[in-house]
């Protein structure tokens, strides 16, 4: 369909830390151009750091058909903005394409403040193909699927495209155009070796959950065959010597059924993998936590949310505080598999008391795998709880959304019957004593526990806005000590 004279190029904007995951979308979407024949490139400005001024000098020496650029809403006002600006500035005759969770739900809002091009509504494996072939043929765009531009002052949304039903369909992501020595040695995998090397990994797609502060590209959830996954793994295998995983799926177990099936091709493949994995507790028990562990799972996340029942259900979480416990009673009880007790607080029904139960909860059942704290929620455009809080006026809309958003560990609209000042003592207390309670149960450095304590305070009374939390792999720090 396209030859080598059509030209894309996926930037990865920077996201000012050295633990990087690799971008799984990007990596699929080039997939599937290169398959079509086209030729893809990638600008990973994440790795490599670089500057405006070097992606300028970039551009203005290379010409491409489309310039492709995904991001989350988290990083569009610090990031997203500036580099967009750059992007139009020495794109020359190509596209400015934008998409991914960021603008999927604000189109009209994205594209009016970065002046892109087009944007991409949703999964893009189909889009972008329809999006080249207009462009190279000077098309008519309003006849690409799934896709907002704007014409003659106005935005013009197009009939959403198809996804991609049966995801065997759709091409392993194409790493070869990307660092793979560094984003296959810069994430650490929990129990993880000195020898070892890790990357992120999909098995499926979507949720059967709608909690009220996510957004997701497409509704359901559509599964890769246990056959796929194993070809990939033996692929990264033998190309990076990857064994390590993060299974970036909202819902990786799913049944018990899948999870029996993986193990056994797991064993015919003689395949011995790690992994972390997220996890539901609603349909965790102690059989499916030991198949999980035969499998070679190390570290599973639970996104437990709240210790209140009133609360998980304000939030559509399905779930019940005593799944909860019966979930992480199991995981002990098995034992030899870290978890990840993700707690949000400042939601709908949230309060004081909520807070200490989140942390008690935490201290009773925590296993100081990593160091755990609490964020505020933030109701990021396209989740029920940014519509919630526009109707309840209490949210104007995106430019409302990205005036307010500094940072996610920052409280965005205060749901909850106090003032911000004492809401943000309150966090600051239970963080400082998950902190302690982490460094006193590791041995740890307490002086760097105290470090990080003081990083939330000056993160909570407004001295820094760029600190992002306390879990990140350093390997430089790492290989120090």
């Amino acid at each position: 369909m396209f030859t080598k004279k059509n030209k894309v190029l996926f930037i990865i904007h920077d996201v000012y830390q050295e633990d990087n995951q690799f971008p799984l979308g990007p990596g699929y979407l080039a997939a599937v151009l290169n398959d079509k024949g086209a030729y893809v490139e990638s600008y990973c400005m994440d790795i490599f750091h670089y500057t405006h001024e070097q992606l300028a000098e970039h551009l203005q020496k290379n010409e491409y058909d489309l310039i492709c650029l995904g991001f989350l809403a988290a990083r569009f006002k610090e990031t997203v903005l500036d580099l967009s600006r750059v992007i139009n500035q020495n794109k020359k005759n190509a596209w400015l394409v934008l998409g991914g969770h960021g603008p999927s739900p604000i189109p009209e809002y994205v594209l009016k403040t970065t002046q892109a091009d087009v944007i991409a509504i949703g999964e893009a494996e189909n889009t972008i193909v329809e999006l080249l072939k207009c462009k190279i043929s000077d098309g008519d765009l309003s006849e690409v699927h799934g896709i907002a531009y704007p014409e003659n002052n106005e935005i013009r949304i197009t009939q959403k495209n198809n996804i991609v039903k049966n995801l065997d369909n759709i091409p392993f992501p194409l790493w070869d155009i990307f660092p793979m020595a560094k984003y296959t040695t810069c994430l650490q995998l929990f129990n993880q070796e000195s020898n070892e090397k890790s990357f992120v990994f999909l098995t499926s797609r979507g949720c059967v959950n709608r909690c009220n502060f996510c957004y997701r590209l497409e509704k359901g959830l559509r599964l890769r065959s246990i056959s796929n996954i194993i070809e990939e793994f033996r692929q990264l295998y033998d190309r990076y010597g990857l064994n390590c995983y993060f299974f970036m799926d909202e819902l990786f177990v799913l049944n018990k059924k899948r999870l029996l099936e993986f193990e056994k091709a797991l064993k015919d493949a003689n395949l011995k993998i790690k992994f972390s994995c997220n996890a539901r507790v609603d349909i965790m028990d102690e059989e499916m936590v030991r198949i999980l562990k035969r499998c070679g799972c190390q570290f599973i996340n639970f996104g437990f949310e709240s210790s209140d029942d009133n609360v998980l259900k304000l939030m559509n979480k399905n779930a019940t505080v005593e799944q909860n416990i019966r979930t992480l009673e199991v995981v002990k009880k098995v034992g030899g598999i870290g978890m990840g007790l993700n707690f949000l607080w400042n939601n709908l029904g949230d309060s004081e008391r909520t807070l200490k139960q989140n942390v008690a909860l935490i201290k009773r059942y925590n296993t100081y795998d990593q160091c755990r704290t609490i964020r505020p929620v933030t109701p990021y455009p396209g989740s029920d709880l940014y519509y919630k809080l526009i109707e309840l006026g209490k949210l104007k809309g995106p430019e409302d959304f990205f005036n307010r958003f500094i940072n996610s560990d920052l409280i965005l609209v205060n749901l909850m019957d106090m003032p911000d000042k004492e809401a943000y003592q309150h966090l600051l207390k239970a963080n400082t004593e998950l902190i302690l309670d982490h460094y006193k149960h590791t041995q740890g450095d307490m002086e760097k526990a105290n470090a990080l304590i003081r990083k939330f305070k000056d993160l909570y009374e407004g001295r820094i806005t760029n600190f992002r939390g306390a879990r990140h792999y350093n390997k430089n720090e790492q290989q120090s000590k």
